[in-house]
């Protein structure tokens, strides 16, 4: 009997004709975990993920995109971001357990739920989002890569990061003034290539929209991103 990751209950597989006729991806949740991620569902906005509805949209986009697509400096470089789930209580408190905590095994989790999307998706190469070194070394693994890694995906290292304080402490506006804090490596693998960025959460889009125009200005076609919290 498998156990779910999250809360060590046992999970019995329903025999169906699916599992007898071909090995049916282990599930690593129960259903009562998995029922307290949210997915998002309906209108959202063609360039974040996020959920929308009242006055929080210009057109086919969240008032968040439109001032980043109006800035000069920074609009025009992503191309998309795809978000799997609402950034609740349960999965920032998974997240967390997952990527501060160290506890590797959960990214299994979302891989079932990132591959079920991936399907839809056409990109040329796929990249992580890197981590500074001292960064690596605080957390012991890149948790965009193990991602990666879980779902098959080949990734190439195309960026390096510069050392900087943690985002989740800094303020929205402050995340949003930072300089570009990524170099681009084996920029001769990017030209006229279709990059994917695999990440955790998107919060304001700073981090994926300096990435996005690192990659577009070292010569890349278009950049989008894929990341399971929105």
């Amino acid at each position: 009997m498998n156990r779910c990751l999250v809360c060590d209950e046992g999970m019995k597989q329903a025999l169906t004709w699916r599992s007898l006729l071909k090995h049916a991806e282990a599930r690593a949740i129960c259903e009562g975990c998995e029922g307290k991620l949210n997915r998002i569902t309906g209108e959202t906005c063609t360039m974040c993920s996020r959920e929308l509805g009242g006055d929080h949209m210009t057109g086919d986009l969240c008032l968040d995109c439109s001032r980043w697509e109006r800035n000069r400096e920074w609009g025009g470089y992503l191309s998309r971001n795809i978000s799997l789930f609402h950034y609740n209580e349960y999965l920032k408190d998974l997240i967390a357990k997952y990527k501060y905590r160290g506890d590797y095994a959960l990214a299994e989790v979302f891989v079932p739920f990132l591959k079920e999307r991936l399907k839809d998706m056409e990109f040329d190469l796929v990249t992580a989002i890197p981590l500074s070194d001292e960064r690596l070394k605080e957390r012991g693994f890149n948790q965009g890569q193990a991602l990666a890694d879980l779902v098959g995906l080949h990734t190439v290292e195309t960026l390096t990061r510069i050392h900087t304080e943690k985002q989740s402490k800094k303020s929205r506006q402050e995340r949003m003034s930072l300089p570009q804090v990524f170099q681009v490596i084996q920029s001769d693998l990017l030209e006229h290539k279709s990059i994917l960025i695999i990440d955790d959460i998107y919060t304001t889009g700073t981090t994926l929209r300096h990435a996005a125009k690192a990659l577009i200005m070292a010569g890349a076609k278009e950049v989008s991103s894929i990341t399971l919290a929105r």
